[in-house]
């Protein structure tokens, strides 16, 4: 493939499997790294029995912040849910696991995006070519992923605000910008390696030389009339 186009492709890549290995890592290994994040304000939540100001949503497990800015995270697991409720105990809400086993496709797109990578570096067309198309796989599944924190959002902001006599503000973090990033980078690795597929293919046909145009007189065909 043509350097101009494979140098920017391999950035792309090399950008955006930097951003899902660590979206990948996320909570509760990577303190800063979670989707959905809850402020309470002045009234107080309470998760088993433990008083919080801010609860953070990662890929592996939950993290929220007591009164005194501790963090404590909860076990990491795959598909974990979490029950919230008010200072007075009156009224809880559940955020279940069917929320959170989505975030798992995070890790499956990095790994799609790995492969790509890899195969960016090869100078053989059909690697390129297969390249390009597991850039575009990665790039659907990493908007699945999107798809599912932009769900996972949507229910926690509805959820939380259904708690009385709870002050909260629920916002997207890190990860989610994160992850539509990622996406934005995969389609341009994608599309650049399509357009340095197209310009060497161009590149190739116009460096066949054009056969010479015999302009010599008609009798100069025939080495009989030459001679004479």
């Amino acid at each position: 493939m043509s350097r101009i186009f494979c140098i920017p492709g391999i950035i792309f890549l090399t950008c955006a499997l930097v951003l899902g290995i660590i979206v990948s890592v996320s909570l509760p290994f990577l303190p800063a790294i979670d989707f959905v994040r809850v402020h309470f304000g002045s009234g107080v939540a309470a998760t088993n029995g433990d008083a919080m100001t801010e609860l953070r949503f990662g890929i592996w497990a939950p993290c929220f912040y007591n009164t005194n800015g501790e963090r404590t995270c909860f076990s990491a697991g795959h598909g974990y849910s979490i029950s919230i409720a008010n200072q007075q105990k009156t009224a809880n809400v559940i955020i279940g696991s069917s929320w959170t086993r989505g975030l798992a496709v995070h890790p499956v797109a990095t790994a799609v995006t790995f492969v790509a990578f890899c195969m960016s570096f090869s100078a053989h067309h059909a690697v390129t070519l297969v390249a390009s198309l597991t850039s575009f796989l990665a790039a659907f599944l990493t908007l699945i992923a999107f798809a599912i924190d932009i769900a996972l959002y949507a229910f926690v902001h509805h959820e939380i605000g259904k708690l009385p006599d709870v002050s909260s503000t629920t916002r997207t973090s890190a990860a989610f910008w994160m992850t539509f990033v990622t996406l934005i980078l995969l389609l341009l690795a994608g599309c650049t390696v399509c357009f340095g597929r197209r310009k060497d293919r161009m590149s190739g046909a116009a460096s066949y030389p054009m056969s010479s145009v015999n302009k010599g007189s008609f009798f100069s065909r025939f080495p009989r009339f030459r001679r004479n």
